[in-house]
């Protein structure tokens, strides 16, 4: 567990989740967690969020592209390998950056949760937590790895009618997930969506839904298969 960082100007509704960041376990956010001896790669993610209050809160997600070997089509935060002796921190934003074209500068990073294993891909992975307090016109930068990127309002996530659970593609296991984008057609679910829901359930933001309500990764949500590309995204209003 890490001490949360104390960020000027962070606004209250983000306050909450630096303390939790700062108290949740490994064990808390998933089941899966590098083995003793591993030679499992670095890995940092983004989880951004915006907004000033938590009404008006949203996150930055990006949709994978559809043909990569590496979890296709799954949405995900900006993210990446940890090059060299980059920081967890300096690697989540130079992907970001590299991913979406976002202003690194504009980011306070406020937290970092626990490690965890990605074992298809075998990365052990560091959620970094920022707060996009001076937000920028975001877009692909490079359509063979990213296909969209999304901004996901707090609201929505928790909005019972957009979640669900998710049966894997061969049906071993299930994760919850949620229906996101503009037109609710876009699918959240695995790794992602399992650090949303167990960080959400951490602070006590979840609104109870039907976790009974299993259903299939659609086909458009998987490799060989590509959405039509959405409009180009302004910046987030802040």
């Amino acid at each position: 567990m890490s001490e949360p960082a104390a960020v000027p100007g962070l606004p209250g509704w983000l306050r909450p989740v630096a303390d939790g960041a700062a108290g949740i376990s490994a064990g808390e956010l998933s089941r899966f967690v590098p083995p003793p001896g591993s030679d499992a790669r670095r890995g940092a993610v983004l989880m951004l969020f915006g907004g000033e209050t938590r009404e008006e809160g949203y996150l930055l997600l990006t949709e994978r592209a559809h043909h990569m070997r590496s979890h296709p089509g799954q949405v995900s935060f900006p993210g990446g390998s940890v090059d060299g002796d980059e920081t967890h921190v300096e690697a989540a934003l130079r992907e970001a950056w590299e991913e979406t074209g976002l202003d690194p500068t504009g980011v306070h990073v406020f937290a970092e949760l626990p490690e965890l294993w990605l074992p298809p891909s075998n990365f052990a992975v560091t959620t970094v937590l920022g707060w996009w307090h001076e937000p920028t016109p975001v877009d692909v930068v490079d359509p063979d790895e990213v296909h969209a990127v999304i901004v996901a309002p707090i609201e929505e996530l928790l909005d019972p009618a957009h979640r669900f659970t998710v049966r894997s593609p061969r049906g071993e296991w299930t994760t919850p997930a949620f229906m996101i984008g503009p037109d609710k057609d876009v699918v959240l679910w695995g790794f992602t969506a399992g650090i949303i829901t167990r960080l959400f359930d951490f602070l006590g933001w979840t609104r109870q839904w039907d976790a009974s309500e299993v259903r299939d990764v659609p086909a458009y949500m998987l490799q060989g298969v590509d959405r039509p590309l959405p409009p180009p995204r302004p910046a987030p209003e802040t």
